[in-house]
């Protein structure tokens, strides 16, 4: 029983729901456009990977200021609400401008690269708002919560639009309408406790991006997050990396159909949220850091052998067995975060954490479509690409275990 401030039910409501509504265009992106703009359109792996990479640079130049701003001035779901409508607009151009076939392919792809900008931009300030819906001795569980209700989103997206499955792009176009109607009660009905200050002027926006590169240094020379943050960016490489090429590898190393790569994610996902769910309130019990590294033992063992499955029956076993780790790292990782932070760099540490996040689709990809590219997308190109991601998860482990800074929270 809490006698002193435990987790918001309401807002804890309107945070998952936000997430289960965002995992729905997610999953339907992933598993039908990727595939559509290289199958279909005939981008290049090179190229598809490529989109990543920039969304990434686009966030490093914008994202820690306006995080550093909303620390300061309030607004965090001000400037969630400008990522979710982005986000709404150019997810929406993309999958029209393909279902339709207007324009280039490259034109499409812009647009998916605008939407890619808006949507991990968004979670700047979505993962901030971690510290107003519970306290610290439950926000694992919390975040184990959100990170199921992400899964079980893209459970229900993928059943969802899976008669759908035989177009590439009508899912990802229901999936787009679907994730705006479900995100509005948390841009409506979600209360700020710092809404953002109005007349700010143009004086003080240039006086804080000043301050902002002054305090970039300072926050990494001295934050306990600082390892977390570089490991968190190496292990990521791997895991994000991976998923967004999940459709493709099995297209190219199995041979898939659509609609069995669908079910197989169902499974996947079904995993992940238990995995989340689990890990969150084992975090809570015995120390996020120690569950997090036992994590990545696990990934480091599973990943080669995902890479090696002989035959589709293995790996769909395998990649159902991974999906607990999915939802654990990603549940256990921002909670962890979100203790180690504080209050007045909460927002400008998880703009770090999200470029972190995102930077990992900046070095992973060109990596995986350097080996793709290397070895003429044959199916040992693909093993081998996989394969390669072990080694940024290996090495983001060996950062939790050797670089230490004091921290009295774990």
């Amino acid at each position: 029983m809490c006698h002193t401030f435990c987790m918001n039910k309401k807002k804890l409501f309107l945070w998952s729901l936000y997430d289960f509504a965002n995992s729905i265009v997610f999953v339907n992106f992933l598993l039908y456009f990727g595939t559509w703009l290289v199958v279909d359109g005939g981008l290049s792996d090179f190229t598809y990977n490529a989109i990543f990479a920039i969304a990434t640079l686009m966030l490093i130049f914008s994202a820690p200021l306006l995080a550093s701003y909303t620390d300061k001035h309030g607004g965090r779901k001000y400037f969630l609400t400008l990522g979710t409508i982005g986000t709404f607009v150019s997810y929406g151009c993309a999958a029209l401008f393909a279902f339709f076939d207007i324009g280039s392919v490259y034109l499409v792809a812009l647009f998916f690269l605008l939407g890619q900008y808006c949507y991990q931009l968004s979670f700047v300030f979505y993962n901030a708002m971690l510290e107003d819906i519970a306290d610290e001795a439950h926000r694992s569980r919390a975040s184990g919560i959100g990170q199921f209700a992400n899964a079980l989103g893209q459970v229900v997206g993928i059943l969802a639009t899976l008669s759908l499955a035989g177009s590439r792009t009508l899912p990802v176009l229901v999936a787009v309408g679907v994730f705006f109607v479900l995100a509005l009660p948390m841009l409506v009905y979600y209360k700020d406790p710092r809404p953002r200050e109005k007349n700010i002027s143009w004086s003080i926006v240039r006086t804080e991006t000043t301050l902002f590169k002054k305090n970039m240094w300072q926050f990494f020379g001295a934050s306990v997050a600082t390892p977390m943050l570089v490991a968190f960016f190496l292990f990521n490489d791997g895991i994000v990396t991976m998923s967004n090429n999940y459709s493709l590898y099995m297209e190219r190393v199995f041979a898939t159909p659509d609609a069995q790569k669908s079910l197989l994610l169902v499974g996947v996902l079904a995993m992940s949220a238990i995995g989340g769910a689990i890990a969150g309130w084992l975090g809570d019990k015995i120390g996020m850091l120690r569950i997090l590294k036992y994590i990545l033992l696990g990934w480091v063992l599973l990943l080669p052998c995902l890479a090696l499955a002989p035959t589709f029956k293995v790996f769909m076993i395998l990649a159902i067995c991974a999906g607990l780790l999915i939802g654990s790292v990603w549940a256990v990782s921002r909670a962890y975060m979100s203790t180690i932070l504080n209050k007045e760099n909460m927002g400008y540490g998880f703009a770090f954490y999200t470029l972190a996040e995102r930077f990992a689709t900046f070095l992973g990809p060109l990596g995986w479509g350097i080996v793709v590219s290397g070895f003429g997308s044959t199916v040992f190109a693909y093993r081998g690409a996989m394969m390669s991601m072990t080694i940024f998860i290996l090495a983001g482990f060996f950062v939790l275990v050797f670089w230490k800074r004091k921290n009295s929270l774990v």
